[in-house]
């Protein structure tokens, strides 16, 4: 089963049909989703400026993600959990908007800065924790990071737009085959 096919297939399911048409779910949690977004996204910043010595040049990096690292990981887990809700409830359409899939690579690129960043330049932190301007690898990371979740943000929020959308036709054969749209022949 090809992943369009599985999106169609979950388009069909009554739990995703009641999700889209409730009256109040579907918006409560994209409220959720928000909210979340807007504590994970706050938190990232404030630890990203602190890494490019911008900002609390005088607190130690390693008390930075210390005090914000628990309230990010929470707030990533619960945008985890409602924005796959999300899916849920429109699967097709969102697994054919182009922002969608932009938003999952930069998040793939995001995580591959985090991994990075967690397993190579903070093991070190010792060296370099009080420094108002920290060392060039750390502030590479952050600088990504801040420029991946901007983009992360503003992406899913193009989601809802539909710019793109398949049954948008004619579009560029770049867009259909980026969003796996099938264009229908015309005059038949």
């Amino acid at each position: 089963m090809s992943l369009l096919a599985f999106f169609g297939w979950l388009a069909e399911v009554p739990w995703s049909i009641g999700l889209h048409e409730s009256q109040y779910a579907y918006s409560i949690i994209e409220s959720i989703h928000v909210w979340a977004l807007s504590l994970f996204f706050g938190l990232t910043v404030m630890f990203d400026l602190r890494l490019l010595g911008w900002t609390m040049r005088k607190v130690p990096v390693s008390e930075v993600i210390h005090r914000l690292l628990p309230w990010t990981i929470a707030g990533f887990v619960v945008l985890v959990i409602t924005g796959t809700l999300l899916v849920f409830a429109i699967p097709l359409r969102t697994y054919q908007s182009i922002w969608f899939r932009f938003k999952m690579l930069l998040l793939l690129l995001a995580g591959l800065n985090v991994l990075l960043f967690h397993s190579r330049v903070f093991p070190q932190v010792a060296k370099w924790d009080v420094d108002a301007v920290p060392p060039r690898r750390a502030r590479v990371a952050g600088a990504l990071s801040l420029a991946l979740w901007t983009c992360i943000v503003v992406s899913g929020r193009m989601i809802a737009y539909n710019w793109f959308d398949c049954d948008r036709q004619p579009q560029a054969a770049i867009i259909n085959f980026l969003t796996s749209c099938v264009a229908a022949e015309s005059g038949l």
